[in-house]
């Protein structure tokens, strides 16, 4: 693996390599306010040995990637993708093939309706439609709202208490606190299908929060969500020309039901379900994921 700093402006944004630079190239695209490390390694590796170059980044406010004043610099989520552009062209990639996970897979949506250019093949993993109003939806729900008629389907009823608790009880700002917080936020995520791995979880959290420039940080992505309203563009998804796999685990319990959406509205999709995952990668669902990416990804 190699590691290296690509600038976008004056944002740093930390990359990591696998495999052979001679291989197609996969980017790997984290959801919000997640950093590259949540593509977990043995994800990664079972994608490097099948022949792929795997690029992983930190957005920025997440990882060793800038922590920013947001007050002083505001940004928007249109700057995150052109972060993930800045990270294409940094390894003086033509195109690529692009991963994203959850709010990731908007972001590769975006960028392949935008640029369809530089995308080779589109997957998007526990991902919603691309300007089908997600957040509108995640609101709502939080909220005790009906669902309207242009809602997405809600998240789990799991989901909802979880964090309508957690809104007006936020867990506090030490690091054993946040770090508990992000285990119970991982449990609710994992689903019930699959044995939960706290120990797994722990470390991972643990590590998120050790190697952050400034922890806390990767929350400004909301603020620069909802001062961006272009982030929900028109539907442009019947735009999106590449091969599109749209993955989603069967025990989804935030956009469950978005990736059918997905497959359904891009010009050549497709769906993939995967037994037992939830909205997150733990180790007994890397073989299924890991071959869904490459069986798509080898055109």
């Amino acid at each position: 693996m190699t590691e290296r700093f690509i600038t976008n402006g004056t944002v740093e944004l930390w990359t990591e390599e696998f495999g052979d630079p001679a291989h197609p190239p996969v980017l790997l695209v984290p959801g919000s306010m997640a950093s590259g490390i949540t593509w977990p390694d043995a994800l990664v590796g079972r994608l490097a040995a099948g022949g792929r170059r795997v690029i992983r980044y930190d957005h920025r406010d997440t990882g060793r990637s800038s922590a920013l004043d947001f007050d002083a610099a505001p940004y928007t989520w249109t700057d995150l993708k052109d972060d993930l552009l800045a990270v294409i062209d940094g390894y003086g990639l033509d195109a690529v093939h692009l991963v994203g996970h959850s709010a990731g897979g908007v972001l590769a949506q975006w960028v392949a309706a935008e640029h369809p250019e530089r995308v080779l093949t589109l997957t998007t993993v526990g991902s919603s439609p691309l300007g089908a109003g997600e957040g509108r939806t995640i609101m709502n729900a939080l909220t005790g709202q009906a669902p309207g008629p242009d809602d997405l389907p809600f998240p789990r009823a799991e989901f909802v208490e979880f964090f309508a608790g957690a809104a007006v009880n936020p867990p506090a700002p030490d690091r054993k606190s946040l770090i508990d917080f992000a285990v119970a936020t991982a449990r609710v995520l994992h689903g019930t299908a699959l044995p939960f791995d706290e120990d797994a979880e722990r470390a991972l959290a643990e590590k998120i929060f050790d190697r952050a420039r400034r922890p806390g940080s990767e929350t400004n992505h909301q603020r620069a969500f909802a001062a961006d309203p272009a982030f929900e563009p028109v539907d442009v998804l019947g735009r999106i020309t590449a091969p599109t796999l749209a993955m989603e685990g069967t025990e989804e319990p935030v956009k469950p039901g978005h990736s059918a959406l997905i497959a359904d509205r891009v010009q050549r999709g497709e769906l993939l379900m995967v037994e037992g995952m939830g909205h997150m990668f733990p180790a007994p669902v890397h073989g299924a994921v890991a071959e869904g990416i490459l069986r798509h990804t080898a055109r």
